[in-house]
């Protein structure tokens, strides 16, 4: 059985490991180098924000997701747990938060495009570099229903 509930102090290192295990499952088009400098932020990010976090019967952290002014900011999920509804289950839980939810995706991550789209969001434009300003297109979303 999955809960989902609010990250805890100290538990920003198994958020971390959770990115790095997911990152490395589905986001090969990054260089080594672009890899290393997202790493390098998102360990000073992660352990600083308020998560969510979907937990197993012992309470121990699968997958989690970052919503902020209702803009889905991140959402990763062990590579062991895919496919098993969690991360569903973490966006319906964002979506009963925020209803007019909006993510961002990586276009070269077309399993994370497809998964958004089947959970009812529709593409509202592209834009050809991410937030750093690396070549690697950003999808915009916004939830509109299923």
């Amino acid at each position: 059985m999955t809960t989902i509930r609010n990250s805890r102090p100290g538990e920003g290192e198994r958020a971390v490991e959770i990115w790095r295990h997911a990152v490395d499952a589905t986001h090969d088009f990054l260089s080594q180098e672009d890899r290393q400098a997202i790493d390098e932020m998102v360990c000073c990010f992660l352990p600083k924000v308020p998560l969510w976090f979907a937990v197993n019967a012992n309470d121990y952290p699968l997958a989690f997701m970052f919503v902020d002014n209702g803009h889905l900011e991140a959402l990763f999920v062990d590579p062991t747990c895919r496919g098993t509804g969690i991360g569903a289950a973490l966006v319906r839980h964002g979506l009963s938060l925020a209803p007019k939810m909006t993510t961002d995706v990586n276009e070269q991550n077309t399993q994370a495009l497809g998964f958004y789209e089947k959970m009812g969001f529709k593409r509202t434009g592209r834009s050809p570099l991410d937030g750093q300003g690396r070549p690697y297109p950003i999808i915009h979303l916004e939830y509109a229903g299923v």
